[in-house]
């Protein structure tokens, strides 16, 4: 590829050498630098990849795209730009042929819901015939291929590579949950998408290696509904006139409230032994009743999300129906088959915020006891264990106290600090540092009508402890226990 086309969509300044040359690659990664590639000097929160100008080069780099001055020798061409991270996103859009332009992109944006709704969408398309792609938090999937997450929304560069990959792959659509780091930093750059969806928004990743304050949080996310055809948002949402402040794109918008498109009433909890989940009538744009095996007002909305993306391809009601009363996300109130006289769910809440939104929702299907089993992250804020303590003791009957990622902590001493939020408050509890006879604790000392939430790992599959991941699958651990049969069937 010639570097005047891959150029073509980037503002820039050619300050040294020639951008008519050929050049083999695009990189962002010093360590993959190779001769004759393009590389894009990114300053991140712990390394600046303008540092490693003079170490790229020497490996072959004919081209650094810079913000900041560098000096290397003349034979390098060096392309100046406003911001290296929207360049990176550009460029890399142009690199792979512009994947988007092959797929419908639907990009969420939330504090809470991405994840639940993108596998929504994505289960309710492939019924319907739409190979569908997914990015989130979870796992990127192509076609058959399932890829780990790093993080929610991943680098400009990766995300127009899986783009390429789902389209050559056969895919139709992609979903794919959008954060307001991945905004922020120019991760989704390089395209429109054809839907934007808010699903709703709270305090959430303030603080100095995220966001300064909630003005700014609430701006990165308005800029998804810069960016995109169709916005669908979250009419309920105290938020909703900041998330929509400049937007470019048509609104439609679903909830509880009055003069929404998509409304919900009629909302009922429902109790089917082992599981439990909540049914509502939509009418509006779409009339129809839903009931889904998943918890809570925030699966009705999450639902609602779905069903408002998916009538844009003219799914019937009938697929839209069978997918959602199916669907299971892991690591999501997942509810584990165990047994019929209580139920198990893991779940990612992993502070006093979800956590409070998730107890609050189950205390409403009124079990005759609500356990919750957790811990919190080492190495991280103490304010954060404190207050899920207190939580925990507010609202559950029961809790047990075990370990998370204690990474280069003592598991001891963060128990001990959620134990001083735990009786702030009047509930029971109990310690267990290993997490395993925590959980089978928890099963074996199950009481008919219980509802046990271990939350906080949820769709993880390890352990950090000391700098190194063991895996450690709850999955795997309350199969275990199933199988010694020690507990109430």
């Amino acid at each position: 590829m010639n570097l005047k086309d891959l150029l073509k969509d980037v503002e820039y300044q050619c300050i040294q050498g020639d951008v008519d040359r050929e050049i083999t690659s695009l990189v962002y990664d010093s360590r993959k630098a190779e001769k004759d590639c393009v590389f894009v000097c990114i300053a991140g929160a712990v390394r600046d990849g303008h540092d490693f100008a003079g170490e790229v080069v020497e490996h072959g780099a004919g081209v650094l795209i810079v913000e900041k001055n560098v000096t290397v020798e003349e034979s390098v061409t060096v392309i100046q730009v406003e911001n290296t991270r929207l360049a990176l996103a550009e460029a890399s859009a142009v690199y792979f042929g512009h994947p988007a332009k092959e797929l419908v992109t639907i990009g969420i944006t939330g504090t809470k819901g991405k994840t639940t709704a993108t596998y929504m969408i994505r289960s309710i398309l492939e019924a319907s015939g739409y190979k569908t792609g997914l990015i989130g938090t979870i796992e990127t999937i192509i076609g058959e291929e399932t890829i780990p997450s790093v993080n929610t929304t991943p680098e400009s560069y990766v995300i127009q590579e899986s783009f390429r990959k789902m389209a050559d792959a056969g895919c139709k659509c992609v979903v794919m949950e959008v954060s307001s780091q991945g905004l922020m930093l120019y991760r989704v750059g390089g395209f429109v998408f054809d839907y934007g969806i808010f699903t709703n928004l709270s305090p959430d990743h303030i603080g100095p290696n995220e966001h300064k304050d909630l003005e700014d949080y609430i701006h990165c996310k308005s800029l998804l509904f810069r960016q995109c055809k169709q916005g669908i948002v979250n009419g309920d949402d105290s938020h909703l006139e900041e998330i929509l402040e400049g937007h470019t794109c048509k609104v439609e918008t679903y909830g509880f409230s009055e003069g929404v498109n998509m409304k919900a009433s009629d909302v009922k909890l429902y109790d089917k032994g082992g599981s439990i989940g909540v049914s509502y009538h939509m009418s509006g744009v779409m009339d129809m009743d839903v009931a889904i095996d998943i918890p809570g007002a925030f699966s009705v909305y999450n639902s609602m999300t779905a069903i408002a993306i998916c009538r844009h391809f003219g799914v019937s009601k009938e697929t839209i129906r069978s997918s959602l009363s199916k669907i299971h996300v892991k690591g999501r109130v997942e509810i584990l088959p165990v047994s019929s006289k209580f139920i198990l769910m893991i779940d990612y809440a992993h502070n006093a915020m979800s956590l409070n939104s998730l107890l609050t929702t189950l205390k409403e299907y009124r079990p005759k006891r609500l356990v919750c089993l957790f811990g919190c992250g080492g190495n991280r804020s103490r304010d954060r264990r404190f207050e899920m303590g207190e939580v925990s003791s507010k609202l559950a009957d029961f809790t047990i106290v075990t370990s998370d990622n204690p990474r280069k902590e003592e598991p001891e001493a963060i128990i001990q600090d959620i134990v001083t939020g735990v009786e702030k408050a009047d509930g029971e509890y109990i310690t267990i540092t290993d997490r395993r006879e925590a959980i089978r604790y928890a099963i074996e000392n199950a009481k008919e009508g219980d509802v046990i939430v271990l939350a906080g790992k949820g769709h993880e599959d390890y352990q950090e402890i000391n700098g190194q991941k063991f895996h450690m699958d709850e999955r795997e651990i309350v199969a275990d226990i199933v199988k010694d049969g020690n507990f109430i069937r």
